[in-house]
């Protein structure tokens, strides 16, 4: 089945099969978090981005394949609802930016940008975005086979950046971190994956940043 990226609340996870790395995509909560399961190919480890909520789908997702990391995307409450209970049931590292360390609810280790997230013998490049909160992330692998895929969490959506709470300050870094590290940095066919609804590509929503930056959201 060609993957799409779409999925409903309370539905069957999505899943997107590359040459080195299997994507599981689920939507969890009343806010319909998106959740992403990351699991190696050929070593058969696993990495969640975002324990978001419903802890026991989570964990039937992952399955008895162990579970490496949980990556938190940033501090907002609706991305870590379940990741006390799956990081107790799993044993998994707790992961998020240093700068949004404090607003989780269990000690985790803190990311800074560059640094990178094995998944088995896959890679995630940690990007910090600015704006949306203080320590958001992306997360990019690179597929050797094909083209790049980025976990963009709520800074990046089809349709515009994250939510700033109309401050100016905010709305300007964050405009320009997407741009100058995203959009400025990896090609069109790069497949973006958000914390919330649909996915979309780099390409498609490219021509929409002039009329993103004149509107202030």
């Amino acid at each position: 089945m060609t993957y799409s990226g779409d999925v409903t609340h309370g539905g069957a996870p999505a899943v997107r099969e590359l040459d080195g790395l299997t994507i599981s995509k689920l939507s969890v909560g009343p806010m319909d978090n998106n959740a992403y399961l990351l699991r190696c190919t050929g070593t058969g480890e696993q990495v969640l981005i975002d324990a978001a909520n419903e802890a026991p789908r989570l964990l039937e997702l992952i399955g008895d394949g162990g579970l490496t990391a949980v990556v938190t995307t940033h501090q907002h409450m609706d991305h870590w609802v379940a990741l006390e209970e799956v990081v107790a049931t799993t044993g998994a590292r707790a992961l998020v930016h240093a700068d949004d360390a404090a607003g989780l609810p269990i000690e985790a280790e803190r990311l800074v940008e560059g640094d990178t997230v094995a998944v088995g013998d896959c890679a995630l490049e940690v990007i910090h975005i600015k704006g949306h909160t203080p320590g958001s992330i992306a997360l990019l692998y690179r597929d050797p086979a094909g083209t790049p895929h980025l976990f963009t969490g709520d800074s990046l959506f089809p349709g515009g950046v994250g939510n700033t709470d109309k401050d100016p300050e905010r709305f300007a870094a964050l405009i320009d971190d997407v741009e100058h590290k995203l959009f400025d940095q990896l090609p069109d066919d790069t497949w973006f994956y958000p914390g919330h609804g649909s996915d979309s590509t780099l390409g498609a929503e490219r021509p929409a940043l002039p009329q993103w930056k004149a509107r202030g959201w």
